[in-house]
């Protein structure tokens, strides 16, 4: 055989890299694990939890089939996450094979039962961050991060502390890549901004809530991600496991396993995630996958490019059906079928227009009555 031959064609599709975005070549595959689940101090709060045995298990059964793109976050089950990913990693000998990403700006020592003023240890400030970081690196038992995100924004720092502290972090080798979760598009545009006049890094991804029955993701962070040439990384694409078909609905109902019960809510599902479950169950059908969190997670991957969902959980089963999504192309009609189920309203003044019309009372033309022109998708900004 050649030294040259090519590699063979992966079984699974999780195989298939992907370079992560426009400005990060890195190349990861196409589904994240999420690793909120992972470790075993969140129990009580609804959340799930897992204990290290089980931890690896999973962590095992996404590498094997193709994974390399894990997501985390220095307070994930009290700091448990990062300390069970990191020794897994560390114990099968593959750091250098993974993409690591985690977060700071939550307080991740509150519970911690030993430290007394917290006030130091949450915040985007660059003290947060420096503390936060070196904890991240000793429990994740590596020398850099590959993707540090800001976890939210705090209204309180300013855009230049952060941009030049997580630049600093950069030039010092211990993150690679920077990331920003949970945080109004305008601030990351004009962080954005700041890095380049300045010569500093910019954020390469984007991470927040957005799925098929919520879709404020939709309304600027998904323009906003275009022009800035960023990736996505959703979370909540399943809606915290509740989309669900009815038989798993009653399943869990028998066995009294149930759901997710954060905070003391309610595990069964509302009547529009009923409505949207079906929905996709019916597609599922058609498309051939009897997974329905498979249809919905394809249904975001298909909205716009770059786009790499976080799918967490704890059993492998849940984590085989959602890698059944990479096999699935959804049609137009199959996307609008899904969007009819619950509305969703762009709000002023993005639909103010539609296609070059201003919607009022009186329906005045606007650019249309000046031209026949061929619309761009540089002209639609995104």
């Amino acid at each position: 055989m050649s030294a040259f031959a090519p590699v063979p064609k992966p079984e699974n599709r999780l195989a298939r890299y992907r370079a992560l975005s426009p400005k990060a070549a890195v190349h990861v595959s196409p589904l994240q694990l999420g690793a909120m689940s992972i470790g075993d101090k969140w129990e009580q709060f609804g959340m799930g939890s897992m204990n290290k045995e089980s931890s690896f298990k999973l962590l095992d059964a996404f590498f094997d089939a193709g994974g390399n793109f894990i997501d985390t976050a220095n307070n994930y089950q009290d700091q448990s996450s990062e300390e069970f990913i990191g020794e897994w990693a560390e114990k099968r000998g593959i750091r250098n094979e993974l993409v690591i990403a985690t977060k700071y700006t939550t307080n991740y020592v509150s519970r911690d039962g030993k430290t007394t003023q917290r006030v130091l240890f949450s915040g985007n400030n660059y003290k947060s961050m420096a503390m936060s970081v070196e904890d991240s690196l000793r429990k994740l038992r590596t020398s850099y991060i590959d993707i540090l995100y800001v976890h939210w924004w705090d209204y309180d720092t300013s855009i230049e502390e952060v941009m030049i502290g997580l630049n600093n972090l950069i030039k010092q080798g211990k993150v690679l890549y920077l990331g920003v979760s949970d945080t109004p598009a305008w601030i990351v545009s004009k962080a954005n901004q700041y890095a380049r006049d300045h010569g500093l890094s910019e954020f390469i991804i984007y991470q927040g809530a957005w799925n098929v029955m919520s879709r404020d993701f939709e309304r600027e962070i998904i323009p906003m991600a275009r022009q800035e040439r960023m990736a996505l990384a959703p979370w909540n694409v399943i809606a915290a496991g509740r989309l669900r078909s009815d038989e798993e609905e009653e399943k869990r109902r028998q066995t009294g396993e149930k759901g997710r019960e954060i905070f003391g809510g309610s595990w069964e599902r509302s009547e529009d995630e009923r409505k949207v479950a079906n929905a996709l169950q019916r597609i599922g059908k058609e498309v051939g996958t009897p997974h329905v969190t498979a249809v919905a997670i394809a249904y975001v991957m298909q909205k716009t490019t770059h786009v790499f969902p976080i799918i967490g959980g704890r059993k492998i089963e849940h984590l085989q059906a959602n890698i059944d999504a990479l096999k699935i192309t959804l049609t137009p009609e199959h996307i609008q079928e899904l969007e009819n189920i619950v509305p969703f309203s762009l709000g002023f003044p993005y639909d103010l227009f539609v296609s070059g019309v201003l919607i009022c009372p009186t329906a005045i033309l606007l650019t249309i009555v000046n031209a026949d022109r061929d619309r761009t998708a540089t002209s639609m900004a995104g």
